[in-house]
């Protein structure tokens, strides 16, 4: 069965979710509706639809042309095996010792690394984003300058594989955390099939705010791969939570956005350690400052 896309983009979140609302009344009707910030600091938002049927040309320009966006680009997408596209198109990934690959790089490991399986289905997490793979390899860094994590945590986790990093090279467990049981779900699975039960503990948290979290802290390493605003909002709690000492590995920031989390931070007490741009991506290591 073909599908169809209609995208546009326009300026501000409650006119994007007012067109989103309206794209959902159209005939023929979507089989989904989806509205998005574009974090690009442009202060636009996408909204799409997805279609069974060509959707209809005029009801979309009229929904356009009302909510002051662009006009709609629709497209017919090919019927495609997503997952076995994905399979083929993400090559495994080494990042310093870790080499993070599907089932299906099985035989590609090397025998002298720090594996971790994540399914390509995942996207998002095995390390071909740019956050990701900056996050790997600022842990690598710290590691080799022989710093060694006795109590870390991963807020907003994913797919916990920087949990799962830090659990492969350092003998104490770690906690991870999700605001999206869903992902807290996935983690969890994830942390079984790289036989890691005990070592990683997986909860559902907004931020710091979970009874395991609360207890375990101080922390002397907190990853936070997320985006730019939650890690703002985050600065005083990491501040609290985090060991003096201690480092923050820091992404989800854009590079330009980059300055703004450096100072944010700095005025908790959390100064720049190393910073690494990867594409459109930067990754921060910040450390708390000593007494």
């Amino acid at each position: 069965m073909p599908t169809f896309t209609a995208l546009t983009t326009l300026p501000g979140k409650a006119a994007a979710e007012t067109l989103g609302a309206a794209m959902e009344h159209l005939d023929p009707e979507p089989t989904g509706v989806g509205v998005f910030e574009v974090e690009d600091g442009s202060g636009l938002w996408e909204v799409g639809g997805y279609f069974t049927q060509p959707p209809d040309d005029t009801a979309l320009t009229v929904l356009a042309t009302a909510m002051g966006a662009k006009p709609f680009v629709v497209s017919e997408l090919p019927e495609t095996d997503w997952v076995a596209h994905v399979r083929r198109e993400l090559a495994p990934v080494e990042a310093g010792r870790f080499f993070v690959y599907g089932s299906h790089d099985a035989d590609k490991v090397p025998q002298v690394c720090e594996p971790l399986l994540i399914e390509a289905a995942m996207a998002f997490g095995t390390g071909h984003h740019g956050t990701t793979l900056g996050c790997l390899r600022a842990l690598d860094r710290l590691a080799n300058a022989g710093f060694v994590g006795q109590n870390v945590a991963d807020i907003g986790c994913g797919t916990a594989v920087l949990a799962m990093a830090a659990a492969r090279i350092w003998p104490n467990p770690v906690l991870a955390s999700d605001i999206d049981q869903v992902a807290v779900d996935v983690a969890t699975s994830n942390v079984s099939a790289n036989g890691l039960q005990g070592r990683v503990h997986c909860v559902e948290a907004a931020g710091f705010d979970h009874p395991g979290l609360l207890n375990a802290s101080p922390f002397d390493l907190v990853f936070a791969n997320i985006l730019k605003g939650p890690l703002i909002a985050l600065a005083p709690d990491m501040a609290h939570h985090l060991k003096p000492g201690g480092y923050a590995i820091l992404s989800g920031i854009l590079n330009e956005q980059a300055n703004d989390v450096v100072a944010v931070y700095a005025q908790s007490g959390i100064n720049l350690h190393n910073r690494e741009e990867i594409v459109d991506w930067t990754t921060l290591t910040l450390s708390r400052n000593l007494p």
